[in-house]
């Protein structure tokens, strides 16, 4: 790790011209990290074009001229089980470069567009992801506020930080994603051919452990 001084990080909104090294920086950040390879590099390429992307909340962080990180967001909703829809977002892809980590970059990034998102007036911010780490950037289950997953279960990896106290009161139901996180691995692949040839390993540390994430779910029973 490259110990920085986090007040000469910048933050700002991506423009055409960063796609590039937004996605390579990406591509290397979860390369070998949930799976072999990676698939989120593709997922920021496509969702820049999906009705519900964010673009206001689509910033990158800066050191140097150099990307050392960023954070997106979609549009998405809880099916309230009173049949009503409740808009919230999501955060994914975020990154920070693996050299610069443990410089607080993340906590920059969430910190920044949380704030974002209360002054655009979203109420909740969900994600799917390490409830170890997440938990310190302020996230909880969401199986606190009684929200589910799409199949109607509790999971672990589903964690989420309510920004009004008002809007989700009482609210109950289940987290739906936008489309555009479900794809085909084809179009990953293609995809990644327009990059550096990199190995993909199976079995290493972090990846054992997201596997045991996913598999920590319970029931709903309502």
């Amino acid at each position: 790790m490259k110990k920085i001084d986090l007040k000469e990080v910048t933050l700002r909104q991506e423009t055409p011209a960063d796609y590039r090294e937004t996605e390579t920086l990406v591509r290397n950040a979860f390369w070998n990290q949930f799976q072999p390879g990676a698939i989120e590099h593709y997922l920021i390429h496509v969702m820049r074009d999906a009705d519900r992307f964010i673009s206001k909340l689509d910033i990158i962080a800066k050191y140097q001229g150099k990307t050392v990180g960023q954070i997106a967001y979609m549009e998405n909703y809880i099916q309230g089980d009173d049949g009503i829809k409740y808009p919230v977002i999501g955060i994914g892809p975020i990154c920070v470069a693996t050299e610069y980590e443990g410089n607080g970059i993340g906590e920059k990034l969430i910190n920044y567009t949380r704030d974002l998102a209360i002054q655009m007036g979203y109420s909740a911010i969900l994600l799917q992801g390490d409830p170890d780490f997440y938990s310190r950037k302020g996230f909880v289950p969401s199986k606190q506020y009684s929200i589910r997953t799409v199949d109607n279960k509790y999971a672990a990896a589903q964690q989420i930080v309510v920004l009004s106290k008002t809007a989700l009161k009482g609210v109950t139901g289940r987290y739906i994603e936008d489309s555009i996180y479900f794809f085909e691995m084809d179009a990953v692949d293609k995809f990644d051919k327009t990059f550096p040839h990199k190995e993909k390993i199976s079995g290493v540390r972090l990846q054992n452990k997201i596997n045991q994430i996913v598999g920590m779910v319970e029931d709903y029973n309502g």
